[in-house]
């Protein structure tokens, strides 16, 4: 892909596209089942991209089981028995001097990482059938057999491979030489510098390129032979939503094919960073070797595969992982079995949803299924025949079915799990998937041990604002009349923000010739081409305001003491409630909790020097206060006045909570602003944005105090406690209004995501 540069950035890259598997449910291998897959795929066509050049596509594959009657006729050296070997294709630098020296530096990494290089092959492809951009970026191919030294089989093989890999991928960068970087489709992508592997596993290979759907099977003539045989495939077709295609992000990866978008992406790749540090899984010694775990830069699809191959490697089954990153919803629904509420609740203290209209086809080689998400945004359909065929897509007509030969036909639900176990030789139902899953562990009496609620929590003190008024802090914090008046009101007195009409006619906050709170320099993405946005009210039931305050435990240690955390029915809170969890001391209230106060306040006389200076300090203010066992940190620029003014509330949560990120403590803590210059649905959204679990608008409500006093605005009558709880349930619903603009079900998901676009200000800021 292309560095950043102006609008674009790898960051966004999305793909919506088509996919399909079939599958023999009784893991009868036969070519036949390549060729139904590869027709389909052909079927798909115009579900993928194309440049100008029509013999360049976005991408497109086909994942199989390891076909090893095939290589054992192709290699011109011994192969162990099935499952003793993993193989897999690399993509490596154009060059081929270059190449040699990078495939030299793979053998380096795999017999560092206990594995024994069998051999390579060159893998035969036809690279006459392509378009321009896709022949000056294309690799060259080579494939790779590996055994492990300790006698590792199946997926204890794979699992040493998967460090291999991430450390192949990571390590070796190659100079491709000048003129590497070309301008073909505007730029579409850069030359190979490195080396790529779209797969390395005893289990399942991976054949995939910058390719047209027809491409694959003539670009790749194995695919044609017929001694390929597999008892499942899983095809793709990409179509790269507004941004580029590239070799590496074709699908499938190597466990997924996915259509749809994470919209939540960036948040989802950021907290698997800071949770690095904690996890440890007895399946995979060694694992700091492979991290990063989620790629930076590559696509949305790409991080979740990442995620989800390392949670199935590191001990959880490939269904309980899949269920774990894309719960159904849950939060509301009455009707779901206890058991299974638990479990869910359970893993929502420990991982956010990765969120989005999403169709994920996943695979190990021995289970093949597929999961729509909680909003059943992306359909699919499914046919079983009588003979035990399963072909599942998201269309229908790819694969040509006798109608007298299906026995069942129906389309995924939304949060419903569609699986077949080849070794059981049937179809398992979401129920029974689920019922198997949720019942391994005690999660209701974890949850009913370990969850605490702020009732829970020791009162605190009062709070103190400092020698300022109310007045005196509207007029610091850049509070207006107007602002009182259309926002905060209504709020406060409805419930629920004032109805107002689309758009805004005020310049935008760079142009602006007055000063701006921080949060307006932000606007929102908004869901998009094929990217729905929500409709937060009439789909209550798989929105959630849910939220968490506290530390997280080890991702692959599913114990009792994991939910150990602070549950919010909403992330706005109360003075009240601030009090209690800043009364967290270590010794009054449940065990496990310290909050420290962070001071976000600055000397403005020392000028921009001096905000500069204050934002490092919070940052070893905090560090200081881990590294001391505090597990809840809070932000607050209380007592600001005529000498300490507040860093703006924004500034001053993102850069500790990327300064956490980096420093891999994030999940250590949990993070809550305390600030004056929150009073807007936007404010919120933007803090939560940018890593705030709970926030308190301390000045809101003391606003609305004063506004009840003075009988202003219609509050002259209201109970300030309800017009407290009133301005708390309108902002909770803005901010399921703001987020179904993107797509985004739930807090948790939207929490840390940064789904806005900065206008104006500088990329250091």
């Amino acid at each position: 892909m292309p560095p950043a540069q102006g609008l674009y950035h790898p960051r966004n890259e999305h793909d919506a596209c088509g996919l399909n598997f079939v599958c023999d449910m009784h893991g009868r291998k036969s070519h036949e089942i390549v060729a139904k897959a590869i027709g389909a795929l052909c079927n798909l066509e115009h579900r993928g991209a194309r440049g100008a050049d029509i013999n360049t596509g976005d991408g497109a594959g086909i994942l199989i089981q390891v076909p090893d009657r095939f290589f054992r006729d192709v290699v011109a050296f011994d192969l162990p028995e099935i499952g003793a070997y993993a193989t897999g294709m690399a993509f490596l630098p154009q060059d081929p001097t270059v190449a040699n020296a990078a495939a030299r530096e793979v053998e380096r990494i795999l017999e560092a990482e206990g594995l024994h290089v069998l051999g390579w092959r060159e893998v035969p492809i036809d690279e006459s059938i392509l378009g321009t951009a896709s022949l000056m970026t294309m690799p060259i191919f080579r494939q790779v057999f590996v055994s492990a030294h300790n006698g590792a089989t199946g997926i204890d093989l794979d699992r040493l491979a998967f460090i291999a890999r991430k450390r192949i991928e990571r390590e070796i960068t190659v100079d491709a030489g000048p003129g590497a970087a070309n301008e073909a489709m505007g730029g579409v992508s850069e030359t190979h510098q490195g080396v790529y592997m779209p797969s390395l596993s005893a289990r399942t290979f991976v054949y995939k390129g910058m390719l047209t759907t027809p491409q694959v099977a003539a670009f790749y003539p194995d695919l044609v032979d017929e001694r390929i045989e597999s008892a499942m495939a899983l095809v793709h077709s990409r179509f790269s939503t507004n941004t580029f295609p590239s070799w590496p992000l074709a699908h499938p990866y190597r466990i997924v094919a996915h259509n749809g978008e994470i919209n939540t992406i960036q948040g989802n790749r950021n907290w698997m960073r800071a949770r690095e540090a904690l996890l440890d899984s007895p399946h995979l010694p060694g694992l700091e070797r492979a991290f990063p775990i989620c790629t930076p830069g590559a696509s949305d699809t790409a991080g979740f595969d990442e995620a989800l191959e390392l949670l199935s490697l590191g001990g959880y089954s490939l269904a309980e992982a899949v269920l774990m990153m894309i719960p159904e919803p849950w939060e509301h629904h009455d009707e779901m079995d206890a058991e299974r509420k638990a479990f869910y609740q359970y893993n929502a203290t420990r991982m956010e949803p990765w969120d989005g209209p999403a169709s994920i086809a996943f695979t190990d080689g021995t289970v093949m299924g597929a999961v729509l998400d909680r909003n059943g945004l992306r359909p699919s359909r499914y046919w079983v025949t009588k003979d035990g065929l399963v072909v599942m897509a998201s269309e229908v007509g790819v694969v040509d079915l006798p109608q007298d030969t299906i026995v069942e036909k129906g389309r995924l639900q939304p949060g419903r799990m569609f699986l077949i176990d080849t070794r059981e030789g049937r179809i398992i139902r979401d129920h029974e998937v689920k019922a198997g899953i949720t019942s391994a562990r005690p999660y209701a009496d974890w949850l009913e041990s370990e969850l605490v609620t702020i009732a829970d929590l020791p009162e605190g003190v009062e709070r103190s604002r400092g020698e300022s008024s109310v007045a005196q802090l509207q007029q610091e914090f850049g509070y207006t009349i107007e602002e009182k008046k259309l926002l905060i009101a209504p709020m406060a007195r409805d419930g629920k923000e004032a109805i107002g009409s689309m758009g805004t006619d005020t310049p935008i906050a760079v142009l602006s010739d007055r000063s701006r709170h921080v949060s307006d320099y932000f606007q929102q993405l908004f869901a998009q081409v094929t990217n729905p946005p929500l409709d937060a009210i009439r789909e209550e039931i798989i929105t959630s305001l849910f939220a968490r305050v506290g530390p997280e435990g080890n991702l692959f240690d599913p114990v009792a003491a994991s939910c150990r955390t602070i549950h919010l029915d909403n992330p706005v809170i109360t003075d009240a409630e601030l009090r209690r969890i800043v009364a967290l001391d270590g010794n009054d209230g449940p065990t496990g909790f310290r909050t420290s106060v962070l001071d976000a306040r600055f000397d403005a006389s020392h000028g921009a020097d001096g905000l500069a200076s204050a934002i490092e300090q919070l940052r070893v203010d905090a560090d200081a206060a881990i590294a001391d066992g505090a597990t809840v940190l809070v932000i607050s620029d209380r007592g600001s006045g005529l000498v300490d003014s507040p860093i703006p509330s924004l500034l001053a949560c993102s850069a500790l909570h990327h300064h956490l990120v980096r420093n891999k403590t994030r999940t250590q803590v949990g993070v809550v602003v305390e600030a004056g210059d929150v009073r807007e649905v936007h404010h919120i959204g933007t803090l939560l944005g940018y890593g705030a679990n709970a926030i308190n608008p301390y000045l809101a409500f003391a606003t609305i105090d004063e506004m009840i006093a003075d009988g202003e605005f219609g509050l002259g009558d209201l109970d300030t406690t309800k017009a407290h709880a009133n301005y708390i349930k309108a902002a909770g619903l803005g901010i399921l209004k703001i987020m179904s603009k993107m797509g985004i079900s739930t807090v948790a998901s939207y929490t840390g995501a940064q789904i806005f676009e900065a206008i104006g200000l500088s990329s250091e800021v």
